[in-house]
């Protein structure tokens, strides 16, 4: 049976007159057709044979998305190279810790300006080559060739994982990992455009940079089979981009569809009183059963349908099928708002460490907010006592780049210890509850997980970039809150949120913060999660601030101040 490689090299002499992949370029397509991408292609490994990169060397490769940028990834692969794909907008030192972790034998970037920068930050950075020096040469008279055989516990990749806490670690992924993933996840999105009715290729866009495994998973399950993916390259315009690619599905983060629904409802806040009213009602009327809607529902349902709903839904093109969200669960308020648009959003949970992706919806059942979704093939999921979820199957990476302590800690008897606390229904419908190391243990001994919390806070409070638990150790919960929120309007929303939690999950004390947490300042990953250890070190000061305060007696029986 062929591997991913081989596969997606058929697939693209197969295509050989067919665009399989687009860059919107000032509002203008630059396509390629599948032998076109071969020809590129070979012309990388034309030039790795020439700089006398061989198979089992390591290769980094930075840049952002684009067609260039998977020609060289998949050269890399061909030549049985191991590819180390970085974040194009990490920061140099970053970078260059990875450089020196993995020391790759090449490093292949977008522009010359990316390659001063780690120059500047490590005199010893290995031999740097941009994009352009690497396709100046004319694609050979021979043709392409087929990419050499590898074994399946060849390593093809080691992506490094955004760090929560403490220094990123390089996974290593194998042949058979990305070989049963690709074709886990094709078989999905086959289900969801066989639910569709689709005939046509698949037309799916993408922004999220390919240094992330799930990213990167999503294009090679893309140029394995009958699909035009078309990648986004001004993250600005993406609004517009969507709009002109016109998708029938593409991966998001939560981020960008909480981002999407406070928008619009702020929009429609500014509207006149009748829209505002018809919304309103429409949206009360949708989230009441079928069965209990009556003739009135039934009328606001077709106004907000008529007036507003579909007007919304064109924002995603004409041909949208499904939304895919993965990163971190999404808020069950956010995929009740895209569901009540007919945009269903399909759930992926998973890690670097199992190949990106562990659970995902499926397309033929009605999807359950707040759930990611059931294991995919092959994948087997269980909880500890703790609640931690364990996983094993043909999907779970060897270990880590030169780390063999911190692979034999998370690795035991054959079973990939996650750090994610779960649950499951009785159907294998799986949801998040949140990280065990995130678990916050009050002094009384009561353990909580601050996600839930979190994401109840941001519900409420839209204007809200995070909302950050603490109270490790402590006596009691407190908040942090950044942007521009006023402090009225988190009082009211701990007020509500308080009303509904025991005594020792209640948030006591909180403090707005302007500052923005980013991945530039360190206080977010590069795929927007929460450095939680960066963050109570920068706020220091107003988290102890919180703690010394004296608590009024309603506070400390339980109430908000």
């Amino acid at each position: 049976m062929p591997n991913f490689i081989e596969t997606i090299f058929a697939q693209m002499k197969a295509a050989e007159g067919r665009v399989i992949l687009r860059e919107l370029r000032e509002s203008q397509f630059l396509s390629v057709t599948g032998g076109e991408l071969l020809e590129r292609i070979q012309v990388v490994r034309n030039y790795l044979k020439t700089a006398g990169v061989q198979a089992g060397d390591r290769c980094a490769l930075l840049g952002p998305n684009s067609i260039s940028w998977v020609a060289i990834d998949l050269a890399l692969l061909a030549e049985g190279v191991i590819t180390v794909p970085l974040y194009f907008r990490q920061a140099p030192a970053d970078l260059v810790g990875m450089l020196k972790d993995s020391q790759p034998k090449l490093l292949v970037v977008n522009d010359a300006a990316a390659g001063e920068c780690v120059g500047e930050a490590w005199s010893d950075a290995p031999r740097t080559i941009t994009f352009e020096e690497i396709f100046k040469a004319k694609p050979s008279a021979a043709g392409a060739s087929d990419p050499i055989s590898r074994p399946g516990s060849d390593i093809v990749t080691i992506i490094y994982t955004s760090g929560t806490s403490g220094e990123p670690k390089g996974v290593c992924l194998t042949v058979d990992n990305l070989s049963h993933m690709v074709s886990c996840t094709t078989e999905r999105l086959d289900q969801l455009m066989n639910q569709s009715g689709n005939r046509s290729p698949d037309s799916v866009f993408h922004y999220l940079p390919m240094n992330f495994a799930a990213s990167w998973l999503l294009m090679l399950s893309c140029v394995s089979g009958e699909t035009t993916l078309t990648f986004s390259t001004d993250l600005n315009k993406l609004a517009d981009e969507i709009v002109q690619a016109s998708p029938h599905y593409f991966l998001n983060v939560p981020t960008l569809l909480e981002r999407v629904r406070r928008g619009v409802e702020a929009a429609l806040a500014k509207r006149p009183r009748p829209i505002r009213s018809i919304f309103r009602r429409a949206v009360k009327a949708w989230q009441r059963k079928s069965a209990k809607r009556g003739w009135n529902d039934s009328f606001w349902l077709f106004l907000g349908q008529t007036l507003i709903f579909g007007k919304i839904r064109e924002r995603f093109g004409r041909n949208l099928v499904a939304l895919i969200c993965g990163s971190a669960p999404l808020a069950p308020e956010t995929q009740q708002f895209f569901l009540m648009l007919n945009i269903p959003v399909l759930q992926a949970y998973g890690l670097t460490e199992t190949t990106g992706i562990c659970t995902l919806d499926d397309p033929r059942v009605p999807v359950q907010p707040g759930c990611v979704g059931y294991a995919v093939a092959g994948t087997e999921m269980k909880l500890t006592e703790n609640q931690e979820i364990v996983v094993r199957g043909p999907h779970i990476f060897p270990g880590y780049w030169n780390r063999p302590e911190e692979t034999a800690r998370v690795l035991r008897n054959g079973w990939f210890h996650t750090g994610d606390q779960g649950e499951s229904n009785e159907k294998g419908n799986w949801r998040i509850v949140g990280r065990i190391k995130n678990l916050i243990i009050l002094n009384s001994g009561h353990n909580i997980a601050p996600e839930p919390i979190e994401e109840r806070i941001s519900a409420l409070i839209p204007a809200a970039q995070h909302a950050v638990v603490v109270g490790n150790g402590r006596g009691y919960l407190t908040l942090l809150v950044s942007g521009k929120v006023e402090s009225g309007t988190v009082e009211a929303a701990l007020d509500k949120i308080n009303s509904e939690l025991p005594h020792y999950r209640q948030i006591r004390k909180s403090t707005v913060v302007p500052e923005a947490f980013t991945p530039e300042n360190g206080l977010l990953t590069a795929n927007g999660k929460l450095r939680r250890e960066a963050i109570s070190s920068r706020y220091a000061v107003q988290i102890t601030a919180m703690y010394e305060a004296q608590l009024s007696p309603a506070v400390a029986k339980g109430k908000t101040a």
